[in-house]
């Protein structure tokens, strides 16, 4: 497809991307392993969590890992957004989660960054991660533009880029996709050429013709080659939130449980948090009653048990989970043809979902807010629920917020650790530059009084892998700086 990708030192390469098979993508790479102490066995891991083995080059090493950075330039093309800091910190191996930032290039412009949240795998978060940029592109495109991008296919001709990626260089190592994915865009654009809309629409309708491609895409491999790839991004899932960020106007469109939250400088001085999203889960009575709504009331004690859509998924909306929304007939052809996918994809997936009567059970539609930009707007934090689950809205914001303003008051957190100083523990001063950096510090290693201790990161760094998903997601962050605070 047409993208440019700027790299991590800055450079930008300009290509047209030669498409490649869907089904013949390499797997997307590992994120970088985590450290832990020498042996995994628990004899071993309680020897060396009791000890603190870690030092602190190492957490750094690990924490700084996927960090990234990008400032954009001054004026009309930054759409009021200064620049962003972003990382990524894995729990699941692989890791689940995946982010994604761009720039995109024609018409009206516009920066774009999201996170997305995997599960039942990485395949779908890592392909979401890869199109749902292009889609939302081709749905607030002008029809002049998509016309002479049109135009362009048809007469075998170099087509402008859509989006300028910036992005850490282990993010993605095919950001376009491959001949599949090419087609089902240009089938998208082709009928809106028919279409017009507005922006809040547009976010709507590219989400879910996604998910629609990604489903026509996965059927179509049904008795396809061993291993499709579109069957095992259809048979696994992921939550999206998306930034949407056009000349001073903010759009977010969320789907499942991960959050924006944002950063407001009140006029005194202080922190305030302002949320954009609600979460699509059990804990959201209006989207409990909405899900309830769907269904006849004879289903009202199963299409939601111990807070889960049938029992089995936490989120209400998400990309993929095709066995939360395929007919009945079609699961079945999936169960007889394909144990070979089902059985790579994972265990709970293969045996069929119970009381699965009257899908679809999932929905892949955002709910979309619109913010004007205000001078007091300073930041936008966007995450995964790895986040939020370890640290409260106003905590981010105020860590973030005083790490813009060099705040260098002496607080609760300051005393706590100066009376751990005179214990003889050594308190290392870490200064994180990159503010989704510092968040994930403090997310593993706060104290209880603001402050980070030392020995709580390095235990919560060094759990082997069989435990650390018990005390933790992965967690994305992405922090966007859209004014300059007030000092």
């Amino acid at each position: 497809m047409f993208g440019r990708t700027q790299t991590f030192g800055g450079r930008c390469r300009f290509e047209l991307q030669q498409c490649c098979s869907l089904s013949s993508l390499s797997p997307p790479p590992d994120l970088p392993k985590l450290y832990y102490p020498a042996g995994s066995e628990s004899r071993k891991y309680r020897r060396g969590w009791e000890m603190g083995q870690m030092s602190s080059a190492q957490v750094n090493h690990i924490l700084k890992a996927n960090e990234y950075s990008h400032t954009l330039p001054r004026g009309p093309a930054s759409h009021g957004v200064l620049g962003f800091h972003s990382n990524m910190l894995p729990s699941n191996h692989p890791g689940e989660d995946r982010r994604s930032s761009a720039t995109c290039l024609p018409g009206r412009g516009a920066v774009m960054l999201g996170v997305f949240d995997g599960h039942a795998g990485p395949a779908c978060a890592h392909v979401i991660s890869q199109r749902l940029f292009y889609y939302v592109a081709v749905a607030t495109l002008p029809l002049k533009t998509l016309a002479e991008i049109e135009r362009a296919v048809e007469e075998e001709r170099a087509v402008p880029s859509l989006l300028e990626w910036h992005k850490h260089p282990q993010d993605h190592s095919c950001p376009d996709g491959g001949a599949n994915s090419f087609y089902s865009l240009r089938n998208y654009w082709q009928e809106r050429l028919e279409d017009g809309g507005r922006m809040t629409s547009a976010l709507v309708n590219a989400f879910r013709r996604l998910d629609y491609d990604l489903s026509v895409e996965a059927q179509v491999h049904l008795s396809g080659l061993p291993l499709s790839n579109p069957l095992r991004v259809a048979l696994s899932g992921c939550t999206a939130c998306v930034a949407h960020i056009s000349n001073g106007i903010l759009h977010v469109a969320n789907l499942g449980d991960s959050r924006a939250v944002l950063g407001v400088q009140e006029p005194d001085g202080r922190w305030s948090a302002v949320s954009l999203t609600n979460d699509h889960n059990a804990q959201n009575p209006d989207e409990l009653q909405r899900i309830l709504g769907e269904h006849p009331v004879s289903e009202s004690r199963t299409v939601v048990r111990h807070d889960r859509l049938l029992g089995l998924l936490l989120p209400f909306r998400a990309f993929g989970d095709v066995r939360f929304k395929w007919r009945p007939e079609m699961l079945s052809r999936l169960y007889e043809t394909r144990p070979d996918v089902l059985s790579a994809v994972g265990e709970a997936i293969r045996v069929p979902l119970p009381n699965y009567l009257t899908p679809p059970y999932l929905s892949a539609q955002p709910e979309v807010t619109r913010h004007h930009i205000r001078p007091a707007d300073k930041f936008l934090v966007l995450a995964t629920d790895g986040l939020w689950e370890l640290m409260h809205r106003q905590t981010v914001v105020q860590l973030v917020g005083d790490q813009l303003t060099g705040h260098t008051g002496m607080t609760l957190g300051g005393l706590q650790s100066l009376l751990l100083e005179r214990r003889g523990r050594v308190m290392s001063v870490m200064d994180d530059q990159n503010t989704a950096t510092l968040l994930l510090r403090h997310a593993l290693g706060d104290d209880g009084y603001g402050s980070v201790a030392p020995n709580r990161l390095e235990k919560m760094l060094s759990l082997p892998a069989e435990l650390a998903r018990r005390y933790r997601d992965d967690i994305t962050v992405t922090v966007v700086n859209l004014n300059e605070p007030d000092l």
